[in-house]
């Protein structure tokens, strides 16, 4: 399975970018907006994603942890 929902490493305020199937989903700043954007965009079961599941998500620069601004 190719990976889906990518998310940015954090920026200056500690805000991640998020995109699902190519498409800017928005800009989270702790993993359940990520779920909150999923389901905005239609994912059923967006709620109960495992954002640690490699096949699913792929975390850059950082993983679901880190939500520390960038410096």
């Amino acid at each position: 399975m190719s990976v889906k929902l990518i998310v940015y490493p954090p920026d200056e305020l500690g805000w991640r970018r998020a995109r699902y199937g190519g498409v800017a989903i928005g800009v989270a700043h702790r993993p359940s907006d990520i779920r909150v954007f999923l389901a905005a965009a239609g994912l059923e079961n967006g709620d109960g994603l495992d954002l640690t599941d490699p096949a699913l998500v792929e975390w850059r620069g950082a993983g679901p942890e880190a939500w520390e601004p960038s410096r």
